[in-house]
């Protein structure tokens, strides 16, 4: 089993997805679940941009991107990323983002799914995802962690291709022991905010930032159930005085 996510700026707007993009596409998920998903959810809202992660067999990983994508197709307000995506390797753009983790057989679906929105924020956004990637590489209870599209051409399963240019990346993470996603979190969430004008938003946040931004939300998604991890991150980081 995999949890596949797929990230898109679909919003007619730059700097937030509005309350009916989001409620339409939430009422589209029982699609996913009808194509074979074991199960699946509108994890992140982050500005402009949404990301649908999902639970899935392996042999029907192909088959549930594509449904993701209909989706996002299907409500979008402004096609957006989508219209850099492309069969043809040699018409592919900047597209929607893409990330994919194992989950071990034998485990609840567990995850924690990141999602990067940038706002002139884009010459370093890679290396805010790539922290996070970094810091929980071959930790406890981590089964995988995805990795960025980097090449020139990345293929998505399923769906086509999208070129480098794809600036607003999705990282996953697949957690084995339900007490773990707290330590797996907290690593990702500072990793990356360790990055110059990065900053944790809540599911749903607009994008009201200075120029030169980039946002990040955190989802965990545990057996179908989402939680934004951002509320509970900000009680655990008070000082206590």
């Amino acid at each position: 089993m995999k949890i596949t996510a797929i990230g898109a700026d679909i919003s007619r707007n730059d700097v937030s997805c509005s309350k009916s993009l989001v409620e339409n596409i939430e009422a589209d998920i029982y699609k996913l679940v009808d194509l074979g998903a074991h199960s699946a959810a509108l994890t992140n809202v982050t500005g402009d941009d949404v990301v649908i992660s999902a639970f899935v067999e392996d042999d029907l990983l192909e088959t549930i991107n594509q449904g993701i994508v209909d989706i996002l197709k299907n409500n979008a307000e402004d096609l957006g990323d989508l219209s850099g995506l492309s069969k043809d390797k040699n018409k592919a753009g900047e597209g929607i983002s893409y990330a994919e983790a194992n989950i071990r057989p034998d485990r609840f679906p567990d995850a924690i799914i990141l999602a990067f929105d940038t706002y002139g924020g884009e010459s370093f956004v890679m290396d805010a995802a790539q922290s996070a990637i970094n810091a929980v590489k071959g930790m406890k209870d981590v089964t995988d962690v995805s990795e960025l599209l980097d090449k020139p051409v990345n293929e998505i399963p399923g769906v086509g291709y999208v070129s480098a240019d794809t600036d607003d990346p999705v990282v996953v993470a697949t957690i084995e022991n339900i007490e773990s996603v707290g330590v797996v979190a907290g690593a990702m969430i500072g990793a990356a905010l360790g990055n110059k004008n990065t900053y944790l938003v809540e599911r749903g946040t607009p994008c009201n930032v200075l120029p030169g931004s980039v946002l990040v939300s955190a989802t965990a998604l545990m057996n179908g159930n989402v939680i934004d991890l951002s509320i509970p991150f900000e009680n655990k980081t008070r000082i206590l005085k």
